[in-house]
């Protein structure tokens, strides 16, 4: 970091943070706004430095070092981003090598994974997860846009690559959903928190079942609720680029919109899943049999075809849910509008 480049000024509009650095060490930057840090340090007198024993070097250092510590706290990115997870072939549970080349999934690309229960896709997941580099059971290593990972994304607790939505999630703490969201956009350095806020709360009526306002406990979000709010608040304000999510179906959410939200905002999505929908829903999915990678799937122009036709019958499953849960007594006309969905192949 060269900040001989950036005003005061720049500086806190760059990084908020600083201001505690100066009030910490009695430094008074008022009217001197308009110079860089250096500058202002320069501009004390002898005798000042003296009284107060002032290292000019060592505040510059110190200053810079506080703002990387920062950074990397709240999980700040200044380089390039990711742009690109691969992974490299490893080996089944038996030892036999997976026969892939490489996977490189990009940005806003959705990627599902397939297989019978126990086959191994938690297993590709953790590997993601832990950028691993042979040294699992595996034996795969993962590439970030294209070479080895930097060691943050493996060692580092702030700088997280990924971020997964499991199944279950139990909110624990004692917060309104606008105090747990207002603490996490302040803790990102948001700057229109109320904005964001906003987008947020109406991001995630769109996907629950049933609307729940800022006001509403978070202790009290319904399973489906609460999965609406986590999937929205990783969207927009998650650092992490890649997101691992275990089981949407079963969420009682709009999937669909879901993973439209997250690929708007650039995300990398894998999910693990047993529904045809999902599945062809993703632009590939990765085939998992045995602990190992047997085969990855382009989605087909036909399978793209019968995704719509999913679609229509999952549209009116939603939508005798929705009467359901409004009280409403179904009749046979629903189950008639599932049968009589004309079949274009």
């Amino acid at each position: 970091m060269n900040m001989n480049k950036l005003t005061i000024e720049q500086l806190k509009e760059k990084y908020p943070f600083v201001i505690d650095y100066f009030k910490g060490n009695k430094l008074n930057v008022e009217g001197h706004e308009d110079k860089t840090f250096q500058e202002y340090i320069d501009s004390f007198g002898r005798e000042y430095l003296e009284d107060w024993a002032v290292d000019r070097k060592k505040l510059v250092e110190d200053l810079e070092e506080y703002i990387e510590q920062m950074k990397q706290f709240l999980g700040l990115n200044e380089d390039e981003g990711v742009s690109s997870l691969t992974i490299l072939p490893g080996y089944d549970k038996d030892g036999n090598a997976e026969v892939f080349k490489e996977i490189t999934i990009k940005t806003s690309e959705i990627i599902s994974i397939v297989g019978p229960t126990g086959s191994g896709k938690s297993r590709l997941l953790a590997d993601i997860e832990w950028t691993a580099q042979g040294d699992t059971p595996t034996g795969r290593k993962i590439l970030i846009n294209g070479e080895l990972p930097d060691n943050k994304w493996r060692f580092s607790s702030n700088n997280r690559l990924v971020a997964q939505l499991s199944q279950n999630m139990n909110f624990v703490m004692d917060l309104t959903v606008a105090e747990f969201l207002e603490l996490h956009a302040q803790s990102r350095l948001v700057e229109d928190i109320e904005s964001i806020i906003d987008r947020i709360i109406h991001a995630a009526n769109g996907l629950a079942g049933e609307e729940f306002n800022l006001n509403t406990p978070v202790t009290s979000l319904s399973g489906g609720q609460s999965r609406a709010l986590m999937i929205v608040d990783t969207a927009i304000l998650s650092s992490s680029p890649i997101v691992l999510i275990d089981e949407i179906e079963n969420a009682g959410i709009d999937r669909k919109k879901a993973l439209d939200l997250l690929v708007a905002e650039d995300k990398i999505v894998l999910m693990a899943t047993h529904d045809p929908m999902l599945a062809l829903i993703a632009d590939r999915r990765i085939v998992i049999r045995n602990g190992g990678i047997v085969d990855i799937i382009e989605t087909s122009e036909e399978e793209k075809e019968i995704l719509i036709e999913l679609e229509k019958m999952d549209g009116i499953v939603q939508r005798m849910r929705n009467d359901l849960r409004n009280g409403n007594t179904l009749e046979f006309n629903d189950i008639e509008g599932i049968m009589k969905i004309p079949i274009n192949w």
